[in-house]
């Protein structure tokens, strides 16, 4: 299917996302919603996509959040019970991945740029981030009257300590590239020529595992934030019930027993 505001592509068993608005430095509107709900139900329904590379058009931006002067331009003023005009959870949330929650394949952020408001909500709510070394991360949101309610508020504190993110929120500053990373906002600091390879590079170490493994664990480490250490590990979350009755079960352990590389299914 062809998109307007968004490109996307298969290359083996990576699904590229990529923000398509560089005019406005990849901000979003509502059809830009629209389509990456639509792009991510797509991976989550193709057995054949098993990471996800998400990153923006250029190199000026990732993405700069909300198209302010689209929502103005469409005459709808941002309500305070609906800060700050994020799309419909029935897309997935801003971006198509910050609501969400049953989204179990890997995605890498290849932040190309800035990544303001939204954009640093959707590199939030990736599982990697690999940022170029002149990107920037920021929740600038109360600087223009509105809050990064898409998960920003409630996903820095839980990725960075506390004081740090709320110097974050409460100022809308952004931080550097080099600053994210040492926060441990970020997994890699790269040239912008680098940023996609490392990506891939990161997204090929993973695809080295079993793709159920992978799922599995994500959902178990992502559900168990929400619980107790003890309850997390006495839960037997659907994704690895899943993966006890998979053809891969069995295979990890031949391979390894037969002394050769596993050849995963996904089933």
């Amino acid at each position: 299917m062809a998109y307007e505001f968004v490109k996307y592509e298969k290359k083996g068993a990576i699904g590229y996302v990529t923000l398509n608005r560089p005019e406005v430095m990849n901000s979003l509107h509502a059809a830009s919603h629209a389509e990456l709900g639509d792009i991510y139900d797509s991976i989550a329904a193709d057995p054949d996509v098993w990471v996800v590379i998400l990153t923006g058009t250029g190199n000026r931006a990732f993405s700069a959040g909300n198209d302010l002067k689209a929502t103005a331009a469409a005459g709808r003023q941002p309500a305070p019970a609906a800060q700050p005009a994020v799309a419909p959870r029935d897309t997935g949330g801003f971006g198509g991945n910050t609501a969400r929650y049953d989204f179990f394949k890997p995605i890498i952020a290849a932040v190309n740029g800035w990544a303001m408001g939204g954009g640093c909500e959707m590199a939030l709510a990736s599982d990697i981030v690999i940022a170029a070394d002149h990107a920037r991360f920021g929740l600038p949101e109360p600087k223009v009257g509105l809050m990064a309610a898409a998960g920003g508020v409630h996903r820095l504190p839980r990725q960075i300590p506390l004081k740090r993110a709320m110097g974050m929120i409460l100022t809308g500053k952004p931080i550097d590239a080099k600053t994210a990373l040492d926060w441990g906002l970020v997994n890699e600091v790269v040239p912008l020529d680098e940023l996609i390879p490392t990506a891939e590079r990161w997204a090929k170490e993973i695809m080295v595992c079993s793709p159920l493994s992978v799922r599995a664990s994500k959902e178990a480490a992502m559900a168990g934030l929400d619980m107790e250490l003890k309850e997390a590990v006495a839960t037997r979350f659907p994704g690895f019930e899943r993966l006890m009755k998979s053809e891969d079960f069995l295979e990890g352990p031949r391979a390894f027993a037969e002394k050769r590389e596993p050849q995963w299914k996904g089933r």
